[in-house]
């Protein structure tokens, strides 16, 4: 069904910002292998008012299953901002080192201009309201490669950085040896570059989510021996194939049923592929060797050319102190998107530990495109409201005097 809510651009509430971001527009969707399908529909994928159908007409695209590629909705997105003239706002190739909370009083004292303008030319700040400000810093890289400090002075800072920047660990012994990777673009490069094949040892893959059957797919398809490794059974209810429509997730389903029956087998019909459910990696040897370990304690060695270490990846908050900890449901943990996310008032998004800090997505366990939008529009809402509180306070105090 269509939806009932019109969008319409009222410029009178239009609230000063700036989106700083290490990658292009787009974000994420521009590091994962283009030809893939997206696990949500395309059309929880669009953004307010561009209908994501009618963008895919336009560039006579299809949808499959009505999902796209990830190349399209990364195209999309900085379609979209083109097509709502967001661009000037959208500060790419940022790094951000620090944010912290800093006194009007100190940053006086320091002589720090507090300037109405920012990098991205984004006017019409107003002047602080509150008694204290956060300070973002990082470095941003110009046209000619060379590296520039900066320092923006913000009210408010909304942290919407995903969960793909630091790649979940084993922990196990050999874990950084030069063949242990922790992400698919090492194998992409590798099958591009035909460097493995059903002749040479076999690759090792590690995890039973969807990015590891994205590489079993892609091995497959670059005719690589793989030796597929996970800690769940494959009848087991919490594994992510046991929970997606075999009509909507062909390949998906087709993983599983190699999972299920290449189990602890060479034999079958999926030749150079092998599965061990109910295992576990114990560490790694300089010799390429690959030790693991079934529930029973028995133990087997394989000889392995790559190995990809596939079981997720957590936030790189490593620019708030702790690198987030305080802000986190339980403080004593690292922040996780999945099981430790960061602690938000569900109305506003408001971090609970820190007034004027907003997270969105994975940081607060919203983990798809289609949930964004919603912590997004609570924290519009929650500006516009103080905005206007204060207007009204500033009112009433010139109707008195």
């Amino acid at each position: 069904m269509e939806s009932v809510l019109t969008w319409r651009r009222e410029p009178n509430h239009y609230i000063p910002h700036l989106v700083l971001g290490k990658g292009p527009l787009g974000g994420a969707w521009h590091s994962i292998e283009g030809a893939m399908f997206t696990l949500s529909l395309g059309d929880w994928m669009e953004l307010p008012d561009l209908p994501f159908r009618d963008w895919m007409r336009l560039k006579r695209r299809c949808l499959r299953n009505d999902r796209a590629m990830t190349s399209d909705i990364a195209s999309y997105y900085q379609h979209y901002a083109r097509a709502k003239g967001l661009q000037g706002h959208f500060l790419c190739g940022t790094v951000v080192t620090s944010v912290r909370r800093v006194s009007l009083d100190s940053i006086a004292e320091n002589q720090v201009n507090v300037s109405t303008d920012n990098p991205a030319g984004a006017q019409g700040l107003r002047p602080p309201t509150s008694a204290s400000l956060f300070e973002v810093s990082g470095s941003s890289s110009s046209e000619d490669g060379s590296e520039k400090a900066f320092c923006i002075l913000a009210e408010k800072v909304v942290l919407a950085t995903g969960m793909y920047d630091s790649p979940a660990r084993l922990g196990v012994d050999g874990e950084d040896l030069p063949f242990v990777h922790h992400t698919t673009s090492e194998l992409e490069r590798a099958l591009e570059e035909r460097e493995m094949g059903l002749n040479s040892d076999p690759i090792l893959i590690v995890g039973g989510g969807l990015t590891a059957a994205d590489a079993v797919i892609a091995a497959h398809h670059g005719n690589a021996s793989v030796i597929h490794v996970f800690r769940r059974g494959v009848n087991d209810p919490g594994l992510i194939f046991n929970q997606l429509p075999k009509v909507m997730y062909p390949e998906y389903h087709k993983v599983h049923q190699m999972m299920t029956q290449q189990s602890c087998t060479t034999t079958g019909p999926y030749e150079g592929y092998l599965s061990l459910p109910q295992h576990r990696v114990l560490a790694f040897t300089p010799d390429r060797k690959c030790i693991i370990e079934d529930l029973t304690s028995e133990k087997k060695t394989f000889n392995v050319s790559k190995a990809f270490i596939l079981i997720g990846s957590n936030p790189n908050l490593t620019f708030l102190p702790d690198c987030g900890r305080p802000l986190a449901v339980n403080t004593e943990l690292p922040v996780n998107s999945k099981r430790n996310p960061l602690d938000v008032d569900c109305y506003t998004y408001e971090c609970i530990q820190e007034r004027g800090l907003y997270a969105l997505g994975p940081l607060v366990g919203d983990h798809f495109v289609r949930f964004l939008q919603g912590g997004a529009l609570a924290v519009v809402r929650t500006l516009h409201k103080e905005r206007q509180d204060a207007q009204f306070h500033t009112d009433q105090q010139l109707l008195i005097s």
